[in-house]
């Protein structure tokens, strides 16, 4: 594939808050602590000072590893996790069924990439790979389907409480469904092959997830780190207690939040009272405070201070943190340097600072994601065709066509710019003598002059709607390519599976991904294959 780059400005799909973070703007500096750059890094590598417990992290994943055959370089990332010099670099995602949208995979290969990158330029220390699982997750209708080409996937079942914890025993009709689209190609029965092993080999969605996504990374060496854990737990309860109790993350978070706004930018998360779920088989619901005590929503259970605390001591694991309280977990239990996020990530980690900065807990280097667009032979072959080129592919339907008929017919026969400017100068000759006349003559005038400009405006547009009627081929051409490279209108990497591009490149796919992404140059990938 072949890789050609652009500005995420050109693409028009991202918030303001994220093209100006990525340019460094000056109004945000006070939400972050280092740079997304190698001078970001170096001053964070000279900051970090992990207080973690390294080896029960290193056996933990052992152990969440037992019943895989780890690759060597993944095996060897987990012990280096054990030395000072190792740090991580960190995304996370949802257990999405077969991996999800395509931007899920781009996640992973831009924490790929940024280790081998950064190791590259700090040889004398370690840089690990972490899928983060966000096994605690309990939003099963964003993750139970997919969306292979027109067709949509989905796990149909009753389900409740974590996702990690849900048993896939049920995701045999979905399942069979993927693996029909996969076909009987090399490619597609290897990628149908790791997508049975995985769901039907495994009692949990977490392991089947992490089989998954092992296969498909793990000669890279990346690790899969599932959190839902009850020794991990225990480094965080000090700071879970004092949250719920003291809530200091709503008060802190809502003043970035403000302060946020007051730069011009919408946040992205609104932080509660208390940012915690109490968690069990089947079972994930909010904490509230309630008369002095802390009850656990839909449920009986209530706990006062003490009991709280008791609680937290015997069971860590029953404590899940939400959106904003989570990053502060992943922080204090990895020797993370960067979390690399897409838009709505990078937006809600901004509100997050002072919160760190109160619990003393290290805030990384935040990176945005490498974004792609992959057009397939065919859909290139169009673009040259139409005259499309790599970034007006970005432009709307209707601009895109009305660039075209002006680039295909004489443009002087459908634009009445110098007929207008001739009726403008001739109502200024009529609004001047109506002036001498009588004063309010000439707001008469002006009105006659906005009057007719509209009705030549609206004649110009009746040329083009006939120009168009007369190339409707072409233009068809442009709607179904369109259709093609955005699904539904939006992004292609928000939409499609790895399915399609799997079948079709195979390991290669993932190859080109690797060799085209350049975490640290902030530019938008197109990959024609």
């Amino acid at each position: 594939m072949q890789p050609r780059y652009i500005n995420y400005q050109q693409t028009n799909s991202f918030s303001s808050v994220v093209l100006d973070y990525i340019d460094g703007k000056d109004e945000l500096k006070s939400f972050y602590q280092y740079a997304p750059t190698l001078q970001g890094f170096q001053k964070a590598i000279e900051d970090r000072r992990f207080s973690g417990d390294r080896k029960l992290l290193a056996d933990t994943l052992r152990k969440q590893y037992s019943q895989l055959k780890p690759s060597a370089l993944v095996e060897q990332n987990i012990n280096l996790l054990a030395d000072d010099r190792t740090f991580t670099i960190t995304t996370g995602h949802q257990l999405n069924i077969f991996t999800g949208p395509l931007y899920f995979i781009y996640k992973i290969v831009t924490a790929i990439k940024l280790a081998a990158d950064l190791k590259k330029e700090y040889p004398s220390y370690n840089f690990v790979p972490v899928y983060w699982m966000a096994t605690e997750d309990h939003d099963f209708e964003e993750i139970n389907n997919v969306k292979v080409e027109d067709k949509r996937i989905s796990w149909q079942t009753k389900a409740a409480g974590a996702t990690g914890r849900i048993n896939p025993k049920s995701i045999t009709e979905a399942l069979v469904a993927y693996k029909g689209y996969l076909g009987i190609s090399e490619n597609g029965q290897k990628l149908a092959d790791l997508v049975d092993q995985a769901y039907s080999g495994n009692q949990t969605l977490a392991n089947a997830t992490r089989e998954l996504v092992n296969a498909l990374f793990g000669a890279k060496g990346l690790v899969c780190t599932d959190a839902d854990d009850a020794a991990l737990k225990a480094q965080f309860s000090s700071i879970v207690y004092r949250d719920i109790t003291e809530q200091h993350s709503f008060k802190l978070i809502n003043e970035s939040s403000e302060a946020l706004e007051k730069a011009g930018y919408k946040p992205q998360v609104n932080p509660r009272e208390i940012n915690f779920f109490y968690m069990d088989d089947q079972l994930r619901e909010r904490i509230v405070e309630e008369n002095n005590e802390y009850k656990v929503l839909n449920t009986s259970i209530s706990f006062s201070k003490e009991s709280l605390k008791e609680e937290l001591n015997q069971h860590p694991e029953r404590f899940s943190p939400n959106v904003v309280m989570r990053p502060v977990y992943q922080e204090l239990i990895l020797p993370n340097l960067a979390y690399i996020g897409g838009g709505a990530e990078v937006t809600y980690w901004l509100q997050l600072k002072a919160n760190f900065d109160f619990y003393g807990i290290f805030y990384p280097v935040l990176l945005l994601r490498n974004s792609a667009q992959i057009i397939d032979e065919r859909s290139a072959k169009k673009m040259e065709n139409l005259g499309i080129s790599s970034t007006s592919l970005f432009d709307t339907d209707e601009h895109l066509k009305n660039q075209w008929i002006r680039s295909n017919v004489v443009d002087d026969l459908l634009t009445l710019d110098a007929e207008q400017q001739a009726i403008i100068a001739i109502f200024e000759q009529i609004k001047e003598n109506s002036y001498k006349i009588d004063k309010g003559l000439s707001l008469s005038a002006e009105a006659a002059k906005v009057r007719t400009l509209r009705l030549v405006s609206n004649l110009e547009k009746k040329l083009m709607r006939a120009e168009k009627r007369k190339h409707a081929t072409s233009l068809q051409q442009i709607e179904d390519l369109k259709d093609k490279l955005f699904p539904n209108g939006v992004m292609q990497e928000r939409v499609l599976n790895i399915a399609p591009m799997y079948v079709l490149y195979g390991d290669d796919f993932i190859e080109s991904l690797l060799q085209a992404f350049q975490p640290l140059d902030y530019k938008f990938t197109i990959l024609y294959a």
